[in-house]
C-alpha cells in the first residue's frame, strides 16, 4: 500500500482528494462509511491526494503516525470485507 487514510478523515469525509486522484483509487459508500479508503491495489503512489486533504488525513504508509497504525489494515480490509472494516473503525474510534 502506498498511501493510507487515517483518523482525521473519520466523520469528515472531505472528497477533495478524490477529484485529484488520477486512477480513481479513493472510495467510500455514502451513507454507510465514516471515512474514505485508498485501494492498495490501485494506488500508484503519485501523492496527488496528500496535499489536497484539508484535515491532513492521508499519509505515505511508511510515514503514518504510530497512533494511527491500525488504519492501514482498515484501508486494506474495506476492499474485501466492508462490514468488518467498518466494525474495526468503530472499535478504533467509537461514534
Amino acid at each position: 500500500m502506498a498511501y493510507v487514510i487515517a483518523e482525521p478523515c473519520v466523520d469528515v469525509m472531505d472528497t477533495a482528494c478524490v477529484s485529484v486522484c488520477p486512477v480513481d483509487c479513493i472510495h467510500l459508500e455514502e451513507g454507510n462509511d465514516r471515512m474514505l479508503y485508498i485501494d492498495p491495489n490501485e494506488c500508484i503512489d503519485c501523492g496527488a491526494c496528500e496535499p489536497e486533504c484539508p484535515v491532513n488525513a492521508i499519509f505515505p504508509e511508511e510515514s503514518l503516525p504510530a497512533q494511527w497504525a491500525g488504519y492501514t489494515a482498515i484501508n486494506v480490509q474495506w476492499y474485501s470485507d466492508k462490514a468488518a472494516a467498518r466494525a474495526a473503525l468503530d472499535a478504533l474510534k467509537p461514534r
